[in-house]
């Protein structure tokens, strides 16, 4: 039986996901996932070739049923997974006083958890047949820094960094893994921090280069899927603007 081979995007309805489908949907047949049909599929009409993109539903909070619905998909329909971007994220703000652990769970599951699900999966011959060739997550600067009320979201990508280095030692030479640590960006999840002028303006400040673009993003991810990249894994690739580097900020 002969296999179609896809490129998975995680959180491919809105914001860095979407766009990073966008960017990959000329060269690569794609599986296009989040929680939300209708929003998917307003990412597949975006999209070149909009037939050759495949649906994925599935919420990535409930791990228990991410094993099945993607077993089950995969297989449905003879795909082989060669290359993984992790793009889902959440993230609560609050002080640590007021935070409800089912909420941190919940951040942990989508971050950093489902990432771990989906990567054992895409590993697993009878699953993937051995046809894995890259992971990407998208984590953040965030990793790297603390931030006031952010102490799970840091938590969370600081968790998907560490297992990105462990990963990258364990499967290579076959699969390079990569994580893409990006700044500020304005996307549909920090709409609360960008709707605040105040706050917009003064991190602008801070950004050498200006706030991001998603384009951004994902332009990094399709190089690092790409064979231009074929001696980097293990890496942490900060796209930020130069923010991290700015002391004065």
């Amino acid at each position: 039986m002969s296999h179609e081979f896809h490129s998975l995007i995680t959180g491919a309805s809105s914001g860095i996901g979407r766009a990073t489908a966008i960017q990959l949907s000329s060269t690569r047949s794609l599986v296009l996932h989040g929680r939300d049909r209708a929003r998917l599929e307003e990412t597949r009409q975006l999209c070149a070739n909009p037939d050759a993109h495949a649906l994925w539903v599935q919420d990535l909070r409930e791990l228990d049923e991410i094993e099945s619905g993607f077993v089950d998909f995969v297989s449905s329909r003879g795909m082989r997974i060669e290359n993984y971007v992790h793009c889902a994220g959440a993230w609560i703000i609050g002080p640590l006083r007021l935070l409800e652990r089912a909420s941190a769970v919940e951040v942990m599951n989508v971050n950093f958890m489902s990432a771990m699900e989906i990567s054992r999966l895409l590993v697993r011959r009878k699953v993937n047949d051995k046809a894995l060739r890259n992971i990407v997550f998208v984590s953040s600067t965030a990793s790297q820094f603390g931030a006031k009320g952010l102490g799970v979201y840091c938590a969370s990508k600081g968790a998907l960094d560490a297992y990105m280095r462990a990963l990258a030692v364990e499967l290579a030479p076959s699969i390079r893994v990569n994580s893409i640590l990006p700044g500020a960006v304005h996307t549909p999840m920090t709409d609360s921090i960008f709707g605040n002028e105040q706050v917009r303006e003064r991190m602008t400040e801070s950004y050498p280069l200006g706030l991001g673009r998603e384009s951004d993003i994902a332009g990094m991810a399709e190089f690092l899927l790409s064979d231009n990249a074929r001696w980097i894994t293990g890496q942490q690739l900060v796209v930020d603007g130069g923010r991290s580097v700015n002391i004065s900020a």
